[in-house]
C-alpha cells in the first residue's frame, strides 16, 4: 500500500492521486496534482490521497 498524503502536504510526483478516506478506502475521485505544489483540500476531515498514476514524460 502507497502512503497517504493529507491535504497542504507537499506532492512528492506529479501524477493522479486518488482521495482515500480515513481507513484508507477509495473514493472513486481523482485529481491530478504536479509535484512540489501542495494538496488540495477534502471534503471531510480525515481523508487524504495516495498515488494512484504517475505521469509519463
Amino acid at each position: 500500500m502507497s502512503k497517504t498524503l493529507k491535504p497542504g502536504q507537499t506532492a512528492p510526483r506529479s501524477g493522479q492521486y486518488e482521495q482515500v478516506g480515513p481507513r484508507g478506502g477509495g473514493t472513486g475521485k481523482e485529481r491530478t496534482v504536479t509535484r512540489g505544489e501542495p494538496m488540495p483540500p477534502t471534503p471531510k476531515p480525515g481523508m487524504g490521497y495516495r498515488l494512484v498514476d504517475k505521469t509519463k514524460h
